[in-house]
């Protein structure tokens, strides 16, 4: 008979993160290793989080990179998101803070092996935050951005940039990047060989 995968509750998954020598998400009591990031995806990453860090300074909004990890508590999700934007003070899940629950934006650069996931599930997790307005999908492989906007009647409605002469406006909070700042240094004769640059999902 197959041996049946270990389950861990959220508090084992947390002590054990906390000695890591690598990190993982978590979910539903599946632990799930990450691994790097590709050079392009780091690039769009670096710009996007340079750009929002200047111009959200003396702002009641603060970015964070993946080093901080997001609790969905609904289902039962730990995950590093690329980018996230809180407004205000962080919320912070069970008091630890280096986990947090209030984004009001995420930003996920896509990876060949986890690009459904983040365009299906892995955005119905993140529609249960109360707080989030934005979802930002951007693709490393050529210029095309998917961004999801929340309206005051809790719809998400799709818009699509695929131009390098568009720029892409962040509703939630209030500013617009060009594609070409975005995409500075991007290199897109480089392909994936196999990509993993996330969390595999199960």
């Amino acid at each position: 008979m197959p041996t049946q995968a270990r389950t861990y509750s959220p508090e084992e998954y947390l002590a054990l993160e906390k000695t890591a020598e690598f990190r993982s998400e978590y979910h539903d009591g599946e632990i799930i290793p990450m691994t790097g990031g590709s050079i392009n995806h780091n690039r769009i990453v670096r710009n996007l989080i340079a750009f929002l860090t200047f111009a959200l300074r003396s702002k009641n909004f603060e970015p964070f990179t993946s080093d901080l990890r997001l609790g969905i508590p609904r289902y039962r999700r730990f995950t590093y998101p690329d980018v996230m934007v809180i407004q205000g003070s962080p919320a912070y899940y069970a008091n630890r803070t280096d986990t947090v629950t209030n984004p009001i934006l995420i930003v996920e650069v896509l990876s060949k092996s986890t690009q459904d996931y983040d365009r299906t599930d892995q955005f119905r997790y993140y529609r249960s935050i109360l707080e989030l307005q934005e979802y930002i999908l951007i693709n490393q492989y050529e210029i095309q951005i998917e961004q999801f906007t929340k309206t005051p009647e809790g719809l998400w409605l799709l818009r699509d940039y695929e131009a390098d002469s568009e720029t892409l406006r962040f509703t939630s909070v209030n500013l617009e990047i060009n594609m070409a700042e975005l995409y500075a240094g991007v290199d897109f004769s480089l392909q994936p060989n196999s990509d993993t640059s996330e969390a595999e999902p199960m």
